[in-house]
Order: structure tokens, then C-alpha cells, then sequence
């Protein structure tokens, strides 16, 4: 009776490796461990998402998203307003943000101007102020101005993988910053709006797709 019992278990262990030894065995072996890995490591990675709402000039409503990868430094921005809805990415290692409109078959790169932009922690901080109406009383929003120019944006592996991921696939153009007067002068015509809802106004106006 002991002889067969030790046959029978060395039987199933025989069985089960032959099993872990199939290549299709293997491969759902190994997307589990890495599923399960990824499951331990999440809360050690210090990510933020923090979503606003605010009334739109039309009566309609403007959703925003913020997600924030602080260990790549990313900041990526979804405003869901209709027709006007548009897709960000801020880069902050590489110093570029990008901007998707949904209404325009193109994509506009331009540099980020860090004595405006929050940096990335006081962003997390300022949207989740925002979010659950904490911190001082409201200031006006801070502004920038952009003109797209006729400049293409070819190579969009040099702005870092997010915004060629975000960009790829659509004509791309590289747009300027303009303050006062100049702004006037070289960003006439239609702008898109795309900035953080309470906390930074950025216009990217004029130029090739508009």
C-alpha cells in the first residue's frame, strides 16, 4: 500500500512537471508571476490621479483628468469637453508638452515654460487643492500664449516616448511661446484651450491646422 501511494504521488509530480515544461504552460506561468509581481509593486509607486469639473462657458460642462507618473515624470491631461475635447502630455524630463485637439487631425509640441508650468509635485498638490476646494482663495489662473509655426515636429522620439506616443501618426508642428504685444501679432485666428482648470491657461492659437 506504501509502494503505490509513493508511485502514485511520484506519478503526479511527474505529471505536473511535464505540464510546467509545455510551452504553452509556460507562458501562462510566466504572465501570472508577472501580473502577481506587478500587483505587489503598485503601491510602491507614487502615482496621482485627480479628476475636475467646471462649468463651460456654453453651459456645458468640461471634465478633466490629471494623472500624474511621478516616477517618470509625466503629467498626462484628458479634457472631455465635446467637440473641444483634448488630449496632454506634459514631459517633465525632457521639458516639452504636447497637445492633441480631437477637433484638429494634428498634434503642436511646444517647450514648457518651468517659471510658469508648476513642477510636477506642486501639480499633483495644486489639482487636489482644487479638487476638494482646500488652500487659499481662488487667484486668477496663470496664462501662456502659443503660435503654432510651419516648423514640422519630424522626429518625435527627441520630445521622449509619451508625447510620440501621443503624436504619432498626425501631422506635427512645433509651436512658440508669445507674450503681450507679439502674441497679438503672430497668434491671430482660431485657439485651442488647453490648459488646467483653475490653475494655468494655455492658448496655442494660429498656424498650419487651424
Amino acid at each position: 500500500m506504501c509502494q503505490m501511494t509513493y508511485k502514485t504521488r511520484r506519478s503526479k509530480h511527474h505529471l505536473m512537471q511535464t505540464l510546467a515544461d509545455t510551452p504553452g504552460t509556460r507562458m501562462k506561468l510566466t504572465i501570472f508571476l508577472t501580473a502577481l509581481l506587478a500587483v505587489f509593486l503598485t503601491p510602491s509607486l507614487s502615482d496621482d490621479s485627480v479628476s475636475l469639473t467646471n462649468q463651460g462657458n456654453d453651459g456645458g460642462s468640461v471634465h478633466q483628468t490629471v494623472n500624474i507618473d511621478n516616477a517618470k515624470n509625466i503629467a498626462n491631461i484628458n479634457t472631455n469637453a465635446g467637440w473641444n475635447s483634448w488630449n496632454s502630455i506634459w514631459d517633465y524630463n525632457t521639458g516639452f508638452i504636447a497637445l492633441r485637439p480631437f477637433a484638429k487631425k494634428s498634434c503642436y509640441i511646444h517647450r514648457m515654460n518651468k517659471n510658469v508650468v508648476p513642477n510636477i509635485q506642486e501639480l499633483a498638490r495644486l489639482t487636489k487643492e482644487k479638487k476638494d476646494h482646500k488652500g487659499p482663495a481662488e487667484a486668477p489662473p496663470r496664462s501662456l500664449q502659443y503660435t503654432v509655426t510651419n516648423t514640422k515636429a519630424d522626429n518625435l522620439k527627441q520630445y521622449g516616448e509619451p508625447i510620440d506616443a501621443l503624436c504619432r501618426g498626425v501631422p506635427s508642428y512645433v509651436a512658440q511661446e508669445v507674450q503681450g504685444d507679439s502674441f497679438f501679432a503672430f497668434g491671430g485666428g482660431a485657439c485651442v484651450k488647453a490648459g488646467l482648470l483653475f490653475i494655468l491657461d494655455i492658448s496655442v492659437c494660429g498656424g498650419v491646422g487651424f
